[in-house]
């Protein structure tokens, strides 16, 4: 069965439903002072083994739509993110950035569910097992990001067990994001809002990776993080998500 944050059916996640495929996770362990210092008001810095992560996510949104509905869009989507947890101890996801190669899915995702969206040009091929990744953000008043990436599974899947570091990376049901000025561009004002998503516990695989360009951190103010990511990779996830809601 789907697993959704405690307190929500499924079928309250019932807004908008899509399937995620070829999913590059990149994981860089950095200070939780690091982290600590971007977040809003509300939201405390997750760790494993006292480090915080900052995740680099790519992927392919694919049939995003209204949940029932026959017709979706598809597009490429690469987003900035680290762990948190509220003040009830809920834990969840903080992004940083979202940038998408759809401008109707970036309108849509920042009026619907408040999310730092950006328009980009994205290309995602699939050559046998690897997958190319290349963004370029088109956004002319958001700091400019370029990606460029080959990633591809290695070993066999496997399902994150509880109180492992891939579990706490990936198993996730609940996102938070600080309302923005119109536009989107500009700091967030304060208003804390969180949305939950219902999916089944991610089919994984241990990735390698090729990440040639990556202005993810610098446009977010960080410095680039020491060493090599952990990266994992994902084939396919069938999502639903429900609404945001003021924290």
């Amino acid at each position: 069965m789907a697993e959704s944050t405690p307190g929500h059916t499924l079928d309250e996640l019932g807004l908008v439903s899509m399937t995620w495929r070829d999913v590059l996770f990149a994981h860089w362990p950095v200070a939780p002072d690091v982290v600590a210092e971007t977040l809003p008001e509300g939201l405390s810095v997750d760790t494993f083994d006292g480090r915080a992560y900052l995740g680099v996510v790519g992927f392919v949104m694919d049939r995003i739509r209204p949940r029932g509905s026959p017709i979706g869009r598809s597009f490429g989507e690469l987003n900035l993110r680290t762990y948190v947890r509220d003040d009830a101890d809920t834990p969840g996801i903080y992004f940083y950035n979202l940038d998408a190669s759809d401008r109707l899915g970036v309108w849509l995702a920042r009026k619907l569910f408040r999310l730092p969206y950006y328009p980009a040009e994205m290309r995602v091929e699939r050559r046998g097992r690897s997958v190319e990744f290349t963004a370029d953000r088109v956004a002319a008043d958001a700091p400019p990001v370029a990606f460029d990436a080959t990633y591809e599974p290695d070993g066999a899947q496997f399902e994150a067990e509880p109180e492992t570091l891939p579990f706490f990376l990936t198993e996730r049901y609940r996102f938070y994001t600080e309302s923005r000025p119109r536009g989107g561009h500009e700091p967030g004002d304060g208003r804390l809002y969180y949305g939950d998503i219902g999916h089944e516990p991610w089919p994984l695989y241990e990735a390698t990776a090729d990440i040639r360009e990556n202005g993810l951190f610098a446009a977010n103010g960080f410095e680039q993080p020491d060493g090599e990511p952990l990266c994992h990779y994902s084939p396919k996830l069938d999502v639903l998500a429900g609404r945001v809601h003021r924290v």
